[in-house]
C-alpha cells in the first residue's frame, strides 16, 4: 500500500471512530489536518477540508440545538470529501494516455 493510501485509510479510521463516539471532533480534526498535510492534493482540496474542520470544531462548542448544522451532516461532508480526495489521488496516479 502506498503512502497516500495508508494516509487515507488512517483518516477513514479516525472518521469511523468519531462517528462511533470513540473519538472527539477535536481528535478527528487534528488527525485529519496532519493527514492532509501528507497528501499530494491540489490546494482547493486542502482549503475545503480546512473549512469543514473549522466549522466542525466551532460547532463542537455549542449544543446541537444552538448550532445551525448537525454533527451528523458534518461527518457526512467529511466522508464525501474523503471519497473525492481518493478519486483525485487515483486520477493523479493514473498516467495520461
Amino acid at each position: 500500500m502506498n503512502h497516500a493510501a495508508t494516509t487515507l485509510e488512517n483518516m477513514t479510521q479516525a472518521l469511523l471512530q468519531c462517528q462511533r463516539g470513540d473519538a472527539s471532533t477535536a481528535q478527528l480534526a487534528s488527525s485529519w489536518r496532519l493527514g492532509t498535510a501528507q497528501l499530494p492534493l491540489p490546494a482547493r482540496y486542502v482549503q475545503v477540508l480546512h473549512d469543514l474542520l473549522d466549522r466542525m470544531e466551532s460547532s463542537a462548542l455549542f449544543t446541537e440545538e444552538s448550532c445551525s448544522f448537525s454533527q451528523k451532516d458534518q461527518l457526512q461532508a467529511l466522508q464525501t470529501w474523503l471519497e473525492k480526495a481518493h478519486q483525485q489521488l487515483l486520477r493523479q496516479a493514473t498516467p495520461a494516455p
